[in-house]
């Protein structure tokens, strides 16, 4: 499945289906996330519920602590 992630097309295996599924990869796994899914915030509450969709549009963003 092609998505869009913070502006660079990706190609992600079908069996990422959900924003869940998406952020235990590892490049994201533990990490703290704010996503926004077509122009929508996502909850993380709902992120298992979440469906990844061809073509969606996702933001990435991760905190980085420091000064």
């Amino acid at each position: 499945m092609n998505l869009i992630i913070n502006g660079k097309t990706a190609d992600i295996e079908d069996s990422c289906r959900t924003v869940a599924d998406l952020l235990g990869r590892p490049e994201w796994e533990g990490r703290l996330i704010l996503v926004e899914l077509n122009g929508e915030i996502v909850g993380r509450d709902i992120y298992g519920d979440t469906q990844l969709n061809e073509g969606d549009r996702i933001e990435l963003v991760h905190f980085v602590g420091g000064g």
